[in-house]
């Protein structure tokens, strides 16, 4: 890949990311580090066309270094290998000169076959529990209905992802005490899947809330309301598909409250608009997710304000 274009694949997929006080210039990007709970701007990346890291990122504050592939994985809210997939979809294929700069990335192909079921004897090594999801208002009840855990040696609660079947696709881990997170390896790619989807398939649950985050799932779960979730601002064929195949027939999209929801929200009335009934929802604006505004205002009384009194019929067995 020729180092113009590198420097293009860079700064297209960064420039777009709410950085916090970010500051560009023409050899590194400076900001806080979207991996921690901090203002500081200690995390770089290289922009230095001359330098044979371009792309590479670090952190002066914890030492940690990385990759470009690991950044754009972790800001797009997927596995490695999906992000290093996206890449070379929407980039090209592999450089004619072997003496350019490259991107070291697997060779993954469009049909390269997918593993969609990974062992669920893997969640046992996780029977443990902290307080950081109990702490943001997620019941216990609920951590158990979703198989919920937590990693003692990476301090890391264990998010299992189920397809249809009720059969583990991935497990993500997300940091107690920063914002890192990443996925089993080998297991099934996120881009294919739903958050909590197994449950509409097994409870013939046909009213849902959907929504981006996984806590935010969570969150209205916890207040008794059936939801599922995208993981991240993607939907594509694979998550439409895996909705309407479901038993749900009646959805609302409460989206966040920032430009990426935006275009999340209009990209999921897009493919299934027409095809199911949708409504649509807005966090109030002094809050940026369901579960901020859950944890500072109580979202049981709060959604009486919204027009999805249709979702709060719903039941769910979380016992």
């Amino acid at each position: 890949m020729k180092i113009s274009l590198l420097a293009e694949v860079v700064r297209t997929e960064l420039e777009p990311f709410p950085w916090i006080n970010a500051t560009w210039t023409t050899t590194r990007l400076i900001a806080a580090s979207p991996f921690r709970y901090d203002r500081h701007p200690s995390f770089y990346v290289i922009l230095d066309e001359n330098d044979p890291g371009y792309g590479c990122w670090g952190d002066s504050g914890t030492g940690e270094r990385g990759g470009f592939v690991q950044l754009l994985a972790f800001l797009r809210d997927e596995t490695y290998e999906e992000a290093a997939e996206y890449i070379r979809i929407k980039y090209g294929g592999q450089p004619e000169d072997p003496d350019e700069i490259t991107l070291t990335v697997p060779r993954l192909t469009l049909d390269k076959p997918q593993i969609t079921r990974i062992d669920a004897s893997l969640l046992e090594r996780y029977k443990y529990r902290h307080t950081y999801l109990e702490k943001r208002g997620i019941t216990e009840d609920v951590q158990r209905a979703m198989n919920i855990g937590y990693d003692r040696d990476r301090q890391a609660i264990t998010l299992p992802w189920f397809n249809p079947d009720g059969s583990l696709g991935n497990l993500k881990y997300r940091r107690v005490n920063s914002k890192a997170f990443w996925y089993e390896k080998g297991a099934r790619p996120i881009r294919e899947m739903l958050y909590g989807v197994h449950l509409a398939y097994s409870q013939r649950i046909k009213r849902a809330i959907i929504v981006e985050a996984e806590i935010d799932a969570l969150t209205l779960m916890s207040a008794g309301i059936y939801a599922i979730a995208t993981g991240g601002a993607a939907f594509n064929a694979a998550k439409r598909d895996l909705l309407l195949r479901s038993p749900i027939e009646e959805v609302v999209l409460l989206r966040d409250n920032d430009v990426a929801g935006r275009t999340w929200r209009n990209r999921i009335v897009a493919e299934i608009g027409g095809k199911m009934d949708v409504g649509i929802a807005l966090v109030p604006r002094t809050y940026k997710d369901v579960n901020e505004w859950h944890c500072e205002d109580g979202l049981r009384q709060s959604l009486r304000h919204l027009n999805i009194r249709k979702c709060r019929t719903m039941t769910v067995n979380f016992g």
